[in-house]
Formats: C-alpha cells, sequence, structure tokens
C-alpha cells in the first residue's frame, strides 16, 4: 500500500497532485463474515469519484493514483459495488456502434481494444459517458485532432487494487457472479451494422468523426 504523508505532493512529468492523509486500518474480513456481493455502488456516489479525480488530476496516472487511494477509504462492500457498477457501464456500452467510432478515432488501429476504450469512455464522467451512447459522433467534442488509440486499461482495476490494498485478498472471488449478470462474461453478441471493408457503412454511423479521422 503506498502511504502518504499530510498534504504530501506525488510528482509526475505532467502536474503535481497534493493528497491529504487518510489513515485507514487493513481490514480483515474474516473477522467482518463477508460474503460475495453483487450490490453496485450507487450511481450517484461512482460518478462523483470520478468527476473528483478529474478535477484533481490531468493524466491517467495520476488519476488512477487517485482513484486507488480514494477507494481505499472504503469499506470492502463499497470497493466491490464500484467494481459492480463498471462493469455494468462496461456491459451497457458494449455496442455495435460505439465500437465503430472507436475504430474510426483510432483510424483502424484500435481493433482490440474496445473495452479499455470504454474504460477510458467512463473515466471521463458522467456526462460524456452518456451522451457518447447518444450519439457516438460526440466523441469529437472530446478527442483530439489527429487519429490516436484511446484506451484506459487500469480503469478497470481501481477498486481491485484498493481491495488487494486493504484487505490483503483478491477482489475477484467476492464479485456474486451468479446473481450479478451484467458482466463481460455475458455479454451479448453483436450484429455489427459497418464494415471496414466497406467504409460508406461507418461514415453513416458516425459521419462527423468519419470526416475528421478516417483517411484509408
Amino acid at each position: 500500500m503506498i502511504q502518504y504523508g499530510q498534504n504530501s505532493k506525488v510528482k509526475t512529468e505532467e502536474t503535481t497532485i497534493t493528497v491529504d492523509t487518510v489513515e485507514v486500518a487493513k481490514i480483515n474480513l474474516d473477522s467482518i463474515h463477508f460474503k460475495p456481493s453483487s450490490e453496485m455502488l450507487a450511481e450517484d456516489q461512482y460518478w462523483a469519484i470520478i468527476d473528483k479525480s478529474l478535477k484533481e488530476t490531468t493524466n491517467q496516472e495520476d488519476q488512477e493514483l487517485f482513484l486507488v487511494t480514494e477507494l481505499e477509504k472504503f469499506s470492502p462492500q463499497e470497493m466491490l459495488g464500484f467494481r459492480l457498477r463498471t462493469d455494468k457501464l462496461m456491459f451497457d456500452s458494449y455496442s455495435s456502434n460505439l465500437w465503430c467510432a472507436n475504430y474510426i478515432i483510432s483510424n483502424g488501429l484500435a481493433d482490440d481494444g474496445f473495452d479499455y476504450f470504454r474504460c477510458w469512455l467512463i473515466s471521463r464522467g458522467k456526462e460524456v459517458f452518456y451522451k457518447v451512447q447518444e450519439n457516438p459522433d460526440f466523441l469529437i467534442n472530446i478527442v483530439g485532432n489527429e487519429p490516436k488509440v484511446y484506451d484506459f486499461e487500469g480503469f478497470w482495476y481501481v477498486a481491485m487494487t484498493a481491495f488487494k490494498d486493504m484487505t490483503n485478498q483478491e477482489l475477484t472471488p467476492y464479485l456474486d457472479y451468479e446473481n450479478f449478470k451484467t458482466n463481460d462474461e455475458n455479454y451479448p453478441v453483436l450484429e455489427f451494422n459497418w464494415s471496414v471493408d466497406e467504409p460508406q457503412t461507418m461514415e453513416k454511423i458516425c459521419p462527423a468523426l468519419f470526416a475528421k479521422f478516417w483517411k484509408k
């Protein structure tokens, strides 16, 4: 576990963030008879944590560190709930149209990174996440001016890291996937309404993104 002093500063090449000390004791799960859970963290609470991380950091490395530190202040139940809420948002955003948008903004380089792209999307906050679900072309307001692979692999594991830091146990066995079905083991089989061999089908779904990024 990473220890911080009062108002200690963590430096990166891009920015400096300040983290206040919060003394949190290690948790013995056996002593509280902890059982696997299928209960998600309340969505408002979830997005509040994401919003706070965006306000306090300016790059992925610091955002990941900030989120782990925040989650270490939570109960084991809440850490599990954060991961389950993430699973639910990943499930909800598993769509053909969003995959098309990801493929376009990377100019075909993110063919195998759809999961981590959606992690990145969630990490941008509630407004961005839901507006992109409604219209993938909204991404044109978020991404840069050149084709790029947008992903955030570490985001998917922040709750796991915090849980392990605080309990010395792995989080996965405490996820009750018998009762929580909206996870990566149950993604639907997508019926793609676009094809890289027919670029006009991608243009139809994301005309603004296609015009800006597709260069083949």
